[in-house]
């Protein structure tokens, strides 16, 4: 019995009760996401760039700074690469990644994780590139991404079409048409100094079918949208994080 003169047997059972009627809510709610996800990408494929495999770089306003100053880019590449041993799997530093790779083949170099979320030791080890990564809107993750030579990242797809996934080429081996990136049923290959923008939601695969490694930066940013669809993209991310 306790101050209030109710039992423990009393709080047994509204915990009870509680679990009864918030358990149901959870289990939905990973499909009322998947719902509203649809529903977003159905919205912006009657913009002006729609569903399109490729995201036009043009229509990224910071591309052409980026890619001025890509070798500042790649020389702190290169000072990384130095001891690529202690740079994490892909696995080991994002969960999730176990089904795409299970060895050492794919390394990530992680410089932000979340919107403006910057990774601070990792970004005093690159301040020209930290430099150029803050002028970049919308910006909600980055990292170097290298490939070993011969590795493969079998087809996948990201959960939500409101992100870019934009690489920077920065290493890419010769034939560099060996060194590609399929999405939906288009194929291009990356080349150093230029930027390469797709809908990740759509299906992809990359392969490194070169004898040298390949390294480009890797950024998320947000889908540039007119309004109002570019605060329902901001209220979508915010709403399912865990899924995006």
């Amino acid at each position: 019995m306790n101050l209030f003169g109710h039992s423990s047997e009393h709080f047994n059972v509204i915990r009870s009760a509680r679990r009864m009627l918030v358990a149901p809510l959870r289990r939905r709610l990973p499909a009322l996401a998947w719902r509203l996800i649809a529903l977003f990408h159905w919205l912006i494929s009657f913009t002006r760039d729609g569903r399109a495999h490729f995201f036009p770089v043009s229509r990224l306003d910071w591309a052409g700074a980026l890619e001025a100053d890509w070798r500042s880019v790649r020389a702190e590449l290169d000072a990384v690469m130095v001891k690529l041993h202690e740079v994490p799997n892909a696995q080991d530093a994002y969960a999730g990644q176990e089904a795409l790779a299970s060895d050492d083949q794919w390394k990530t170099f992680t410089l932000c994780r979340g919107l403006n979320q910057f990774v601070d030791d990792n970004c005093r080890r690159c301040p020209q590139t930290h430099r150029l990564l803050r002028q970049v809107p919308g910006l909600t993750h980055a990292m170097f991404s290298i490939l070993a030579p011969g590795k493969h990242i079998p087809a996948h797809r990201g959960a939500y079409g409101g992100l870019i996934d934009c690489h920077l080429g920065l290493l890419v081996p010769q034939p560099a048409e060996r060194c590609r990136i399929r999405v939906g049923d288009e194929h291009r290959h990356w080349q150093e100094g230029k930027l390469l923008a797709f809908d990740d939601s759509h299906e992809h695969e990359v392969w490194n079918d070169t004898t040298g490694p390949r390294a480009v930066l890797l950024m998320y940013v947000v889908r540039p949208l007119p309004f109002p669809l570019a605060s329902i993209n901001m209220g979508v991310m915010r709403l399912v994080p865990r899924v995006i």
